[in-house]
C-alpha cells in the first residue's frame, strides 16, 4: 500500500497526468449533464403534448358530434405517439438526435407520415452529439495516449530506467503498479460522474455495472495498444506520434471506410422515396374509377365486400379505402427498405467485432434503448396503433353511410 501511494504522489506531481485525469474527469462530467439536459428536454416536450392533444381531441370530438360525420372527425384528428428515453439514454442519444421520437398521425395512409421524419442509420459510431459515449468513445483514447505513452520511453530518456529495472522488487511489479493506477485513475474519472449521473436517472443497477464494464473494457483495449507500441523502444515522440496516428485509423478512417462500404454492399433507398410512392398511388386514385378503387380495397379486406355500395357523393369510405390501397400498393418497397436497413445495422454491428470504437458505440446504444432496433420498435408501435384507430373508425364511417342511405 504504502509504494502504490508513492506511486499515486509521484504521479500527481506531474501536471500533465494530473490535467488529464481533471480534464477526464470535467469532459465526462459535462457529456453526462449534457446528455441529462437533453432527455429532461425530451421528456418535458413528450408531457406538454399530451394536454395539448387531449384539447385537440376534445374540440374535434365537439366538433364532431354537431356535424354527425364520423368520417371527418377521423380525417382532422391526429392522434400523438411519442417514445419515451429510456434511463440510460442520456449516455448515448443514438437515434433519438436525428430521428422523430414524437409523431402525430391520422387514420388515413400511414407510409407517407411514417417516413416524413427520415429515419438515419446509425451502423457506424461516426462523430455524433456530445454525451458520454463521445466522450468514451473518441476523446478517452487519447488521454491513454498522454497517460501512457511514455511510461517506460520517459524513464528511459531521464535515465533512471537501468536504476529501476535494478532495484530489488521492482521490475514488472513496479510497471504493473503503474498501470494499473493510472488505468484505475482514468477509469475512475470517467465512471464517477456516470453514476452519478445513473443513480440520478434511476438507471437499473445490471445495466450501470454493465455500462462499467463496457468502459473497463475499452480502457484496457487502447492501454493494451500503448504498452505494445512502448515495447518498441522508441523515443517518447515517436511512441506519441504512432499512437495518434492508430486512434486516427480506428477511431475514424476505418469506421468512415466501412460505413461507405455498407452502403455501397448493401443500397437501401430513403425513406421520402416511400412517401412520394405512397402519395402517388393515393392521387391516382382522384383519377380512376371509384369501383377500381374499392375492387382493390375488397380484395385485401373481403369484410368490407358487403358494405353498401357507393353514390356519386363524396364519402369518407371511399377516401379510406384509396389510402389504405395507397400503402398496400408500397407494401413490398417498404418490407425492401426495412431489410435493407437491418442489413445494414447487422453488418455494421458486425464491424463491431473487428473496430472496438464501432462496437463500443453499437452496445452503448443498444444498451440505453437508442439504437435502430429501438426506432424501429417505436415503428411497429406506431403501425400497430394506427391499424386499432382504422379497425375503429372505418366501421363507423361505414355504419354511418349505411345510416344515411336508408339501409340499417
Amino acid at each position: 500500500m504504502t509504494l502504490l501511494t508513492h506511486e499515486l504522489r509521484l504521479l500527481l506531481r506531474s501536471r500533465m497526468a494530473l490535467l488529464a485525469l481533471l480534464l477526464v474527469a470535467l469532459l465526462a462530467a459535462a457529456s453526462v449533464a449534457a446528455g441529462m439536459a437533453e432527455v429532461a428536454r425530451q421528456r418535458d416536450v413528450i408531457a406538454r403534448i399530451q394536454p395539448k392533444q387531449a384539447q385537440d381531441m376534445a374540440a374535434i370530438a365537439q366538433w364532431a358530434a354537431e356535424t354527425k360525420d364520423p368520417g371527418t372527425a377521423a380525417y382532422y384528428s391526429f392522434h400523438a405517439t411519442w417514445d419515451t428515453p429510456s434511463p440510460l439514454a442520456f449516455a448515448a442519444l443514438g437515434l433519438r438526435d436525428v430521428a422523430p421520437y414524437i409523431l402525430r398521425v391520422r387514420a388515413l395512409g400511414l407510409e407517407a407520415q411514417l417516413y416524413d421524419g427520415e429515419a438515419f442509420n446509425p451502423e457506424l459510431a461516426l462523430p455524433g452529439r456530445f454525451d458520454f459515449s463521445f466522450v468514451l468513445v473518441y476523446l478517452t483514447p487519447l488521454f491513454v495516449i498522454a497517460l501512457f505513452h511514455d511510461l517506460v520511453s520517459g524513464e528511459r530518456e531521464a535515465g533512471r530506467l537501468r536504476m529501476l529495472d535494478a532495484l530489488a522488487g521492482s521490475g514488472r511489479s513496479l510497471w504493473r503498479r503503474r498501470v494499473l493506477l493510472r488505468g484505475g485513475l482514468l477509469f475512475l474519472a470517467l465512471a464517477a460522474p456516470l453514476t452519478i449521473g445513473a443513480i440520478l436517472s434511476a438507471v437499473p443497477f445490471p445495466t450501470l455495472l454493465s455500462v462499467q464494464g463496457l468502459v473497463a473494457l475499452y480502457l484496457a483495449f487502447w492501454i493494451g495498444v500503448t504498452l505494445l507500441v512502448g515495447r518498441m523502444r522508441w523515443s517518447s515522440v515517436a511512441n506519441a506520434a504512432t499512437l495518434a496516428g492508430i486512434w486516427l485509423v480506428l477511431t475514424l478512417i476505418l469506421p468512415t471506410i466501412a460505413h461507405v462500404a455498407i452502403n455501397r454492399l448493401i443500397p437501401v433507398g430513403e425513406g421520402v422515396e416511400l412517401t412520394l410512392a405512397q402519395r402517388e398511388a393515393v392521387n391516382r386514385a382522384w383519377d380512376i374509377p371509384r369501383a377500381d378503387t374499392m375492387r382493390e380495397f375488397y380484395a385485401g379486406h373481403p369484410e368490407w365486400k358487403d358494405s353498401p355500395p357507393l353514390t356519386d357523393a363524396f364519402h369518407y369510405k371511399w377516401y379510406f379505402a384509396f389510402h389504405q390501397v395507397g400503402d398496400e400498393s408500397v407494401a413490398p418497397k417498404v418490407a425492401a427498405y426495412r431489410n435493407g436497413i437491418e442489413a445494414r445495422d447487422a453488418a455494421a454491428r458486425g464491424i463491431g467485432w473487428l473496430l472496438p470504437s464501432v462496437g463500443v458505440q453499437a452496445m452503448l446504444t443498444r444498451l440505453a434503448n437508442t439504437d435502430m432496433a429501438a426506432q424501429l420498435a417505436y415503428q411497429d408501435r406506431i403501425r400497430a396503433f394506427h391499424e386499432k384507430i382504422a379497425e375503429f373508425l372505418l366501421p363507423l364511417s361505414v355504419h354511418r353511410y349505411a345510416v344515411r342511405k336508408g339501409r340499417l
